[in-house]
């Protein structure tokens, strides 16, 4: 194959639009199944200078077009992409031999199916099966196009991407961290209730904690300060997954019997799906599988702990490409009955790695999100640097903090979740390197106006080819994301119908702890915060929020660090907290903004009223 559109539409001529290209450097294990069908999507343009116009007037207190705003039906009227663009997309997917080609109700894109052989006739691209490490560095295989996709000049400008390539990507796209399951005395209920000397002494360090056997709903909601004034009452928390949980709401309820919650009303939860339905292909030997049995509960449970009252809605995006899904996922919420979205809060405790997918088409997606007034909020990742969901100026990146609470389940320490490792044979350590939260700032997006003056240049300067400039710095706000100081999460187990705990964490529950806490400040109100970045920034430095401090020597050290014991898997093991090696990450904490932490962890009472005043 030479890279060539359809035969139908060679005479008009090919443009490269760079979609996903080869994994270069990545062994070829061989061609992608011929018979194998497909279903893609090729995401068009809106007005998109328009439309970010608009989604910064009305996210921006005090200009005439605050919080006015669209409908979806409306905000595909006035800047989706025309039905000419839509026509032109459709006759050329067609006429390359594609079937059940249509647009979304939103026209943000059309979709099309097809066997192998005739998507890679059509984008002009071979795929191929790649061996690549997966999020815990073991060997995998995923299927990826070899080269850019390409399509008609005459559709080039109306071309944001193409999805639908990509299989089981290596990140795992999750960003919640392989949770261990403890058992006494290898770990403890509140900080430093067991404390464990190092022999050696590992960092200048000669003893830790043990790590926390996973918060309870009472210790989270202490420590983020949730009444039962405010609880999410009469708002609708949306809750994006690709995968399905086992029996949610018998989940959500044992969840609140044993940490002594209300229970659930079954008005309260509700499951859809959306995307295609069809089975994948078996996955080869050593492909990528999934390794979190509870990441949905998780978000789920993290949502209830802190807003009780609100509503979730869980949409699961169904589909072989896993990015895909989960964007169908989160426009299902935006599109939602075409007079309104489907809730004005959507958690997203996923991460897309730049590059996978193109920025254009998430940039889109949280564009559409703010003008309709939807708050998107994307976890930061769990590994440092970029994503290509969190830096978007348009989302709310939601950081990760190290959280030690007392007996009392007062604040012992709060600080940047960024951990360096190290594991113990032979009486020797080893450093195996640094673990946390995403951050860092973009060199693809300019430093958004509502950043100016609360990021030092320090932060925000980045270089691009041979000049400097102020780009978008990530993330915007943090919650607790560690997994030695992580939450007790409960899932039914599939195979026995049991219902079961362990502890879980990652920006994954960051992510819908934040969600919540912006669900109990818009109770009550006449109408949503929508975009909240602008509202944010307006109350860093103020009561609102807590600032987020580096580890200094003056720590005592079982603070610093935390100690996980031997198990069957695991050699002993030491997290030495708030670890910044710019070796090996950019990214720091410190006084005021920082890109691990953002502007700092919500303050209870003081960051819901400081919310409600900022809107008034």
């Amino acid at each position: 194959m030479t890279g060539r559109c359809a035969a139908a539409v060679t005479a008009a001529g090919c443009a490269v639009v760079v979609i996903s290209g080869a994994l270069l450097g990545a062994p070829r294990m061989g061609a992608g199944p011929a018979s194998q069908r497909l279903t893609i999507q090729v995401w068009l343009k809106p007005d998109l200078a328009g439309a970010e116009r608009f989604a910064g007037a009305v996210a921006a207190p005090g200009n005439p077009e605050f919080h006015h705003y669209l409908s979806p039906n409306a905000y595909t009227a006035r800047f989706g992409p025309s039905p000419a663009q839509v026509t032109a997309v459709t006759t050329w997917l067609t006429a390359g031999g594609l079937t059940q080609v249509q647009a979304n109700s939103g026209r943000d894109y059309v979709s099309a199916s097809g066997p192998v052989s005739t998507v890679q006739s059509v984008l002009g691209v071979h795929l191929n099966r790649y061996r690549v490490a997966n999020a815990n560095g073991a060997p995998t295989e995923i299927q990826a196009n070899d080269r850019a996709v390409s399509v008609p000049a005459s559709l080039a400008p109306d071309v944001l991407g193409v999805t639908g390539l990509r299989s089981a990507p290596p990140s795992a796209t999750r960003t919640a961290s392989l949770a261990r399951k403890p058992a006494a005395p290898v770990c403890s209920h509140y900080w430093a209730q067991h404390v464990h000397s190092l022999r050696p002494s590992y960092r200048g360090l000669t003893k830790a904690s043990l790590p926390i056997c996973g918060y309870s709903a009472a210790q989270l909601r202490a420590a983020y300060g949730a009444t039962w004034t405010n609880t999410g009452r009469g708002q609708t928390v949306a809750l994006t997954e690709d995968e399905t949980p086992t029996a949610m709401f018998q989940t959500l309820t044992d969840y609140a019997k044993s940490n002594h919650l209300p229970a659930p009303k079954p008005s309260q939860f509700r499951e859809i799906h959306t995307g295609e339905s069809a089975p994948c292909d078996a996955p080869s030997p050593g492909a990528a599988q999934s390794q979190y049995k509870d990441e949905a509960e998780m978000d789920s449970e993290a949502v209830y702990a802190l807003a009780p009252g609100a509503n979730q809605l869980m949409v699961v995006g169904s589909g072989c490409d896993e990015d895909q899904a989960l964007l169908n996922a989160v426009l299902a919420v935006l599109n939602g009955n075409g007079r309104r979205p489907s809730a004005s809060i959507v958690s997203n405790s996923w991460q897309i790695p730049v590059g996978e997918v193109s920025r254009h088409t998430v940039h889109a997606i949280d564009v559409r999100a703010a003008a309709e007034g939807v708050g998107l909020y994307f976890s930061s990742g769990d590994t440092p640097g970029l994503t290509a969901t969190a830096s978007d100026p348009f989302a709310v990146a939601v950081g990760g903090t190290t959280l030690g609470l007392g007996p009392r389940n007062n604040r012992v320490f709060e600080t940047g979740w960024s951990n360096d490792s190290g594991t113990l044979d032979g009486g020797k350590w080893t450093d195996v390197g640094i673990s946390g939260a995403g951050g860092g700032t973009s060199s693809e997006y300019a430093q958004p106006g509502y950043q100016k003056g609360v990021v030092p240049p320090s932060m925000s300067r980045v270089r691009i080819y041979n000049r400097v400039a102020d780009g978008r710095a990530v993330p915007d706000i943090a919650a607790d994301a560690d997994l030695d100081t992580g939450m007790l999460t409960g899932y039914i187990d599939s195979a026995g119908g049991r219902y079961q705990t362990q502890v879980n964490a990652g920006t994954s529950l960051a992510c819908p702890l934040i969600a919540a806490l912006v669900a109990d400040a818009q109770q009550g109100r006449p109408i949503s915060f929508g975009f909240i970045n602008p509202l944010l920034y307006r109350l860093s430095g103020s009561r609102a929020f807590r600032d987020v401090l580096p580890v200094t020597a003056s720590w005592p050290q079982q603070n610093r660090a935390a100690y996980l014991p031997a198990d069957d898997t695991f050699s002993p093991s030491v997290d030495v907290f708030d670890a910044q090696d710019r070796a090996q990450t950019d990214q720091v904490t410190a006084k005021g903004y920082d890109t691990m932490t953002g502007i700092g962890t919500p303050n209870g009472s003081a960051f819901i009223v400081g919310l409600r005043h900022a809107v008034s």
